[in-house]
Formats: structure tokens, C-alpha cells, sequence
């Protein structure tokens, strides 16, 4: 099986720009916004960090822990955000080493626990996380939010 390579942003801060360019491809959500959200973290204004796989140097997986994911339940945080693993690379667990990475980074700071929201049903599961309750947030229809403690 191929090596890939996991690690924060503040192992290579360098990459900063492209992972908000590649996170605003992927949820068109502007790359203004992850960039602020990232220079908070690399800055140490927050501990909640950003997580990326790479093949060589090329994004093909990451994510993100934020304050709060767009959902009215302010007091359920942080969230991870932007889970995304490139379609030729799923199925080979690096979502799930992604949510593990970032997991075990947050209680290693002593931030526990960690929510997500998300329409998946059975994904999380697989990985520690156990559903809690439902919130609303951006879309009409309520989200999943899942908990991992």
C-alpha cells in the first residue's frame, strides 16, 4: 500500500495558500475565509488546527477543526470541518486517519470533545465518533451532529 503523508499545517506553513485554494474547491466555501481561520492557528491564536494528506506534494485529503461549522448550537464546539479525501484516493482510510490525526492533536491539547456535522450515516462511526443529536444549520433539512470523545 502507498505511504502517504500526514500532517498539520504547522508542519509546513508554507503550504498555507494552496490548502485554501484546494478547501475552497472542494466546498466553495472562499478561500479567504479558511485562510483567516488558518493564520489563527499558525499564528497560535487557536489550537484548532488544520490536517492534510499528501502523495508527493500534491492535497489529496484534509480537514479542519473551527469554533463552530455553520449550525446554531454555539455551545457544541470545536467542530471538524471540510472532511475531503480526493475521489482516486478513497476507500483507503485517510478520512479516517485525517479525524484520528486531528482527534488525538485536540486531546493532546486537553480540547475534548469534538463535533461534526455531517449527512453520513455509518462513516464516523467507524471511527470513535457516535451520533448526539441533530442541529440546524445552513441547508432546510436539520444535520447530523456527531461527538467524539
Amino acid at each position: 500500500m502507498k505511504q502517504y503523508l500526514y500532517l498539520t499545517l504547522r508542519e509546513r506553513p508554507e503550504i498555507k495558500e494552496s490548502a485554501a485554494e484546494w478547501f475552497h474547491s472542494k466546498w466553495g466555501v472562499p478561500s479567504e475565509a479558511y485562510l483567516e481561520c488558518m493564520e489563527d492557528y499558525l499564528s497560535g491564536k487557536t489550537e484548532y488546527g488544520w490536517y492534510l494528506c499528501l502523495d508527493g506534494d500534491k492535497i489529496i485529503g484534509g480537514l479542519g477543526v473551527i469554533e463552530n461549522d455553520f449550525h446554531e448550537r454555539k455551545d457544541l464546539f470545536p467542530n471538524v470541518c471540510a472532511v475531503y479525501t480526493e475521489e482516486a484516493y478513497r476507500s483507503q482510510g485517510i478520512a479516517g486517519n485525517l479525524l484520528n490525526l486531528a482527534v488525538e492533536d485536540m486531546k493532546s491539547k486537553g480540547i475534548s470533545p469534538v463535533y461534526l456535522i455531517t449527512d453520513h450515516t455509518d462513516f464516523y462511526e467507524r471511527y470513535g465518533w457516535e451520533f448526539f443529536c441533530t442541529v440546524q444549520g445552513s441547508d432546510p433539512e436539520p444535520s447530523r451532529m456527531y461527538i467524539h470523545r
